[in-house]
């Protein structure tokens, strides 16, 4: 017990350097906008709180104070004390056997669960309970709240999302006029930290994620994942104005159906109603299909039936608002079915075809970032070596006013160490100093470690490289799994260029020591990708964490603690007469001290004080 409330002081003292250490750096990050006023106040208030902090040793010295005047006076507290140490010498060595196993029984129980708890959750339960329950009680409200802000986690919760329940989910259609242009790049998070993206080069389900369901019976998507994905097609593929169609209320019903032959049947039951019908096309060249060459042949089929619609709803755009809200509708379905085709290109080997789907998605709809087409237009170039078209669409995409990406950064990166890679050799630039060539290879390898953390172990291969899911978070693990999915063999055909990332890239973290308060390049490294990335990565994955987490103290004591504890009652049952003696001895070297203390304060205070005390 007096362990634990020694434990259990120092994790307090810990955690409230670290808070004082990150409010002082998200001080020095703010502007000083307060008034003189206000300032006067908060000198106040941190005299007084520098007041009230003393105090505490005060109250401590009152305590001792209390405690020896208990000692020695009406309480008679020392001849109790001779009495438990007489009991305690009396004790046969078999009590201290249960005493050291149960105490060893009971603190590897405690490691168990903060073991679980922290694999589970990434957090001591001690240390949770601490923060969010006795250091409020301590520092007041404002602590509380700081505390609180400090803890909440902006993950993605499945609870949060509708759709994709089997049966009495709810009618999603709402206006495709918000799902154009920038709003659609609108985060279905609620929080601006941690957005969640499509991935611009997701598989197909029927002709590439369902072979793996079949080769090893793991399931490469989420149910969040795919939750996502349905609420994108229908705000995307549906408007307001489609309510009470049959085939659209088929597919609404499609998009929430969980189980896969259920989805495909629908699309089937709503190009019954309607053969033209562009989303039940689609749906089927996804799930359905279950090669590339099926699913660009269903994909072709919805383009012919895309671009009628596109064309008649661009003759009746001045008939009034509805039509303009048709005709975005119409507009994103094009774009989908036109970069799917592409993909198909890409992936059936005919890379001419895909960059100019690309291209002219890229030239005829600027405005639509939300679908990322130069990504898909990168890679492609890339898998043509074609370095210098690749320079040119950087050069437009890669702009402190547009949004960053992992293909982007490392792209760059890419670009960068190709000129130099090939003559790289680490012990000739430890002798000579790199040249200004190699130090811009450097200095972008490191600009896209500090933007994702995560590429290089699957660049490298120290991770193992799994399907990519539907939807990334940019900066966390689940858009580094779908960059080095497609882009690896880029770099393993630029000769050298994997080497120059291997002796390079851990040198970025010298440059951000707290990634978590303040970044060299980017924002700092944001604290919700861990929890968003486990709702998106399927469960068989191990999920890259940035930065590493430290075991919490909590687990180290308790482990230290059990061990302690084991090997007592260990030595205690095989020497049982050795043992017993040497608690004995404890117990009197205990003593000793305390009889000296008492000794020498009797010796410096009147002999009647303690009587007066006690008649007081």
């Amino acid at each position: 017990m007096f362990l634990a409330v020694i434990a259990f002081t120092l994790n307090s003292f810990r955690h409230y350097i670290m808070n004082n250490h990150q409010n002082l750096v998200e001080d020095d990050n703010e502007e000083d906008d307060e008034t003189s006023s206000s300032t006067i106040l908060d000198k106040i208030r941190s005299i007084v709180t520098y007041v009230c902090t003393y105090l505490w040793a005060v109250s401590f010295i009152l305590l001792i104070f209390i405690l020896y005047a208990s000692i020695r006076g009406p309480f008679n507290i020392i001849n109790s004390f001779n009495t438990a140490t007489m009991f305690f010498n009396t004790l046969t060595p078999k009590f201290y056997v249960a005493l050291t196993g149960t105490s060893s029984l009971i603190s590897g129980l405690i490691l168990i669960f903060e073991w679980w708890y922290f694999k589970r959750y990434g957090t001591s339960f001690i240390e949770q309970v601490s923060i969010n329950h006795f250091t409020p009680m301590l520092n007041g409200n404002e602590s509380n709240n700081s505390l609180m802000s400090n803890n909440e986690s902006p993950a993605l919760t499945s609870s949060s999302m509708n759709g994709l329940s089997s049966g009495n989910g709810t009618n999603n259609m709402s206006s495709c006029g918000s799902s154009n242009g920038i709003d659609s790049a609108t985060p279905l998070t609620g929080t601006n930290e941690c957005k969640v993206w499509k991935n611009p080069c997701a598989l197909f389900r029927g002709a590439e994620y369902q072979r793996l369901i079949q080769y090893n019976g793991k399931e490469p998507l989420t149910f969040h994942d795919m939750n996502l994905s349905a609420q994108e097609h229908q705000t995307f593929f549906s408007c307001d104005l489609d309510e009470g169609k049959p085939e659209y209320e088929m597919m609404q019903r499609a998009w929430r159906e969980r189980a896969p032959s259920t989805r495909i049947q629908l699309a089937r039951d709503a190009l019954e109603k309607n053969a033209e019908f562009t989303p039940a096309l689609v749906l089927l060249a996804e799930e359905e299909a279950t090669t590339i060459i099926e699913a660009e042949r269903l994909l072709k089929q919805a383009l012919k039936c895309a671009e009628n619609a596109y064309r008649k709803s661009q003759q009746l755009l001045e008939q009034g608002h509805n039509q303009d809200i048709v005709h975005k509708r119409n507009t994103n379905i094009l774009i989908y079915v036109k970069r799917r085709l592409g993909m198909c290109a890409r992936k059936l080997g005919k890379l001419r075809e895909a960059t100019k789907i690309f291209r002219d998605l890229v030239k005829e709809f600027p405005m639509m970032s939300v679908f990322n087409i130069h990504e898909n237009l990168i890679e492609v170039l890339l898998a043509l070596q074609n370095y210098p078209d690749v320079q040119g669409v950087l050069a437009k995409y890669d702009d402190i006013s547009l949004p960053k990406s992992a293909t982007i950064c490392y792209t760059a990166a890419l670009l960068k160490a190709r000129a130099v890679a090939s003559t790289f050799s680490p012990d000739v630039a430890s002798k000579r100093g790199l040249t200004a060539a190699e130090m811009s290879a450097v200095e972008a390898i490191h600009r896209a470690v500090e933007f994702n953390p995560h590429v290089p172990k699957y660049l490298l291969e120290m991770k193992s490289i799994i399907l990519p899911p539907e939807h990334i978070l940019k900066r966390g693990d689940s858009e580094a799994i779908a960059y080095a999915f497609f882009h690896l063999p880029h770099w393993r055909r630029v000769e050298g260029a994997l080497n120059l990332l291997h002796c390079t890239w851990e040198g970025t973290f010298r440059m951000i020591p707290y990634p978590l308060e303040k970044g060299h390049l980017f924002h700092p490294y944001p604290t919700c990708t861990e929890a968003a990335d486990r709702e998106l990565l399927p469960a068989f994955h191990d999920v890259s964490v940035f930065p590493k987490k430290e075991l919490p103290f909590f687990i180290l004591f308790t482990a230290g603690l059990c061990s302690g504890t084991a090997m007592l009652a260990l030595l205690t049952h095989q020497y049982p007469e050795i043992a017993a003696s040497l608690a004995r001895l404890f117990l009197t070297w205990f003593s000793v001290p305390i009889q000296y203390l008492t000794d020498k304060i009797e010796s410096l205070l009147p002999s009647n004080l303690f009587q007066q005390l006690a008649k007081f």
